[in-house]
This record gives C-alpha cells, sequence and structure tokens, in this order.
C-alpha cells in the first residue's frame, strides 16, 4: 500500500485572496533558452540510447550556463562584437556495452537546431561557441539503469509540489507571452524580438502587467520610431488582454525604462532579439516552473526540470507528474476548489512508490472531505500505478518542462 495523505486546508483560494504575483519569462529569455535547449538535449539523448541500446540511459543534463555576448547597436541595424558562450554541463553515458554515444555532437547539433527554430535573427554557427562539459555518470547512479523492473528507482530524495487550477492572473500572464511570441504576432511586429518577460501583479480584482521586450535595433530607424512601434504594439497588448480576461482593471506597461531625449541609449532594443547578445547570460533552473510560471504566492520545488532523465530523476518526473496528477483531481472531484499535490522520493526506492503521496485541498463550501477522501485517493493510486506510461511521454516530449 502506498503512503497516501489527504488533508483539508483551511485557508482563502489563491483567487479570492488580495495580492498575486506571477512571472513567466518567454522563450528568447537567456534563462528560457538554457531550460529549453538542454531538455531538448535530453529528449534526444533518450532517442539515440533508445534505438542504440533498447533502452534510456543514465543522464541528467541539468546544468548549464548561456554566457552573454557584446554587440553593438545602431538604429537601422547593429552587429555582433563577440559571441554569446553556451555551456552544457552535468552527466550523460557516453559508452554501453561498446556501444558508444557521441554526446557532445548531439549536445552542439540540437542546441543548433533550436536556434535555428526559435530564434530569427541568431545565426547559431556564428553568433554562438559551445562548450561540452558532459562528463560519465557515478557508479552509483548509473547502476540504477542496470536494474529490472517496471520502473527504475529514484536516482535523488527529493520534493515537488503541484497546483490546479491556475488563477485568472497566471492563465492571463501565460497567455500574453505566447501571444507576443506567435508567428502572427511577429509577421505583424517584425520588431519585436523573441525575449519577452511577463510580470503580472493582482490587487484584489485589478490587474498590473508589467512587460519587458527586446526590440530588433534592424528595425528601428530612430528614437521617434521606436516610440512609435512601440506604442502600436502596447495598444494591440492592451485589447489582446481586454479580449482575454475580466479583471475589473487592467493596466499595462511596456519597457518601463525607456527614456526619451537619450536616444538609442534610452530605449530597450537588442541586435538578435535577445538580451543574451550582450546584455544579460541564462542559466538552467532560473526559470519558469513545469507549468510555464514562476507563481510567487505558491509552494514550489527548487529543482530544475529540464535536462533530467524521464526515467528515474523524481527532479524531473515528481515536478511534472504532481501538476499532472493536480489537474486531474481537481477535474474529477468537483467538490474542491484548489489542489496541491505533494511527493517525496527516497532515492533508490521505486520512483511509483514514493516515501509521501500527499494531498492538500481547499473544499468549496458546505462540502466534507469525508465525502471525497476515496476518490482523491484514487487518483492518486492510479497515477502513480501508471507513472511509467508517464515516464515513456515525458521521453518523448509529449508533456512540456518549462
Amino acid at each position: 500500500m502506498r503512503n497516501i495523505i489527504v488533508e483539508r486546508l483551511r485557508q482563502t483560494p489563491l483567487e479570492k485572496q488580495k495580492l498575486e504575483i506571477v512571472e513567466r519569462k518567454g522563450l528568447g529569455h537567456p534563462d528560457y533558452i538554457c531550460d529549453a535547449v538542454m531538455e531538448q538535449i535530453s529528449l534526444r539523448l533518450s532517442k539515440e540510447y533508445m534505438e542504440k541500446t533498447g533502452t534510456i540511459l543514465h543522464h541528467n543534463v541539468d546544468k548549464s550556463l548561456l554566457v552573454a555576448g557584446q554587440s553593438e547597436l545602431r538604429f537601422g541595424g547593429g552587429v555582433v562584437k563577440q559571441p554569446m558562450l553556451f555551456v552544457f554541463g552535468d552527466r550523460a553515458t557516453t559508452e554501453f556495452d561498446g556501444i558508444k554515444i557521441n554526446v557532445e555532437e548531439i549536445a552542439i547539433k540540437v542546441a543548433k537546431e533550436w536556434f535555428r527554430k526559435n530564434m530569427r535573427f541568431i545565426d547559431p554557427d556564428n553568433h554562438v561557441k559551445y562548450q561540452v562539459e558532459l562528463k560519465p555518470g557515478s557508479a552509483g547512479l548509473v547502476d540504477i539503469f542496470k536494474r529490472k523492473g517496471k520502473v527504475l528507482g529514484a536516482n535523488d530524495t527529493s520534493a515537488a509540489v503541484g497546483y490546479a487550477p491556475m488563477t485568472r492572473t497566471e492563465k492571463i500572464v501565460l497567455k500574453t507571452e505566447q501571444f507576443l511570441n506567435s508567428k502572427e504576432f511577429k509577421k505583424r511586429h517584425p520588431e519585436s524580438g523573441e525575449d519577452i518577460k511577463v510580470m503580472g501583479s493582482r490587487n484584489n480584482n485589478s490587474l498590473n502587467l508589467t512587460i519587458s521586450m527586446a526590440f530588433v535595433d534592424r528595425f528601428i530607424s530612430s528614437e521617434e520610431d521606436y516610440f512609435e512601434k512601440k506604442a502600436k504594439i502596447l495598444d494591440e497588448i492592451n485589447k489582446f488582454v481586454g479580449a482575454n480576461t475580466d479583471f475589473e482593471k487592467i493596466s499595462i506597461q511596456l519597457n518601463t525604462l525607456d527614456a526619451r531625449g537619450r536616444g538609442i541609449d534610452g530605449i530597450y532594443v537588442t541586435v538578435l532579439g535577445t538580451s543574451a547578445d550582450s546584455g544579460d547570460s541564462g542559466q538552467v533552473g532560473r526559470g519558469n516552473r513545469v507549468n510555464g510560471l514562476i507563481p510567487l504566492n505558491r509552494p514550489f520545488c527548487s529543482e530544475a526540470a529540464a535536462g533530467k532523465n524521464p526515467v528515474s530523476h523524481v527532479g524531473k518526473i515528481y515536478n511534472a507528474l504532481t501538476f499532472r496528477v493536480a489537474q486531474h483531481v481537481y477535474e474529477q472531484v468537483p467538490e474542491l476548489e484548489e489542489v496541491y499535490i505533494w511527493l517525496l522520493s527516497e532515492i533508490g526506492r521505486p520512483i511509483d512508490q514514493p516515501a509521501i503521496a500527499a494531498a492538500q485541498v481547499v473544499m468549496a463550501e458546505n462540502n466534507s472531505l469525508d465525502k471525497v477522501k476515496s476518490r482523491i485517493e484514487a487518483v492518486l493510486e492510479y497515477e502513480l500505478e501508471n507513472i511509467d506510461k508517464f515516464c515513456m511521454e515525458l521521453a518523448q516530449g509529449k508533456i512540456p518542462i518549462c
């Protein structure tokens, strides 16, 4: 029998609290780039291991640093003077039963593919240098992958927490960044770079969004042109947010550091559409949680999910699974207003047998925990019993991580 705990939380659901703060780091943010690229490397390694050895081998490629380059901004188009440096770190199996896997080649190839697909103005051959520091793993952790069974043992003692449902603030912060980085928006506003951050704050029924957007200097002819384009984009953001949420009052600011009269130094422009071309470095684990947000009012796991292996590393598996379980509990038990799911692993213990699996729930008015407890436990039991299928979905990239 699994150790499942169900507890009633006597607290006000976040949606009904006065204060809420939510952040989303977008596609071209240096931290997002690190998470996204390392996750793609894990997915490609998993595929390569399966094809060559019939199983997913030990790897944890969850350490990386994107070191900012140097560029010279100019109206009409600046130049990159020093490329960015992408450092890939931690562990990956390079040989198994005489079969060699070229981890370095895979890592660099995947990174270049990601840049070509997602960043319109980055030439991955000339604008980025690569340093691969992926070494073979420790004997103890590698041995976990040699043990047979439906599921592997956890390769760490770690805890994770997920929740449901999303609040209105969380939904609009996520939707806004996705809208601004959509292909349709970029066609209308090619001057809008991919490096976008949305910070949302709610005070009762009033929403404030502060948006940072890296403009691309080749599409900006002057300071006046910048502010004209910025005003058009801000107007479109206001219309989008107003049409996609129902707050009583909405306030939106864009690039608040801008200062008229200071020329190119007083506005937010980049050469490549990301601050990583000169202003800001990135690192795995400093970006969004696995649901795509940084929700400051919520408890969340400190583990970086991106790049960890999908079959034994609970820092990834439990991180993603807690959100899935929370959503399923919320959907299947309508008597609940809010759900938090906690999973605690113990190193070496099968991942379907967590040391603790817990549900903390906020009941809707006039409902009893006794009436719904067994249904909540059943959802947890089902999801843990089928964790092997969940891990395969992770390995195939069917579950987004950042």
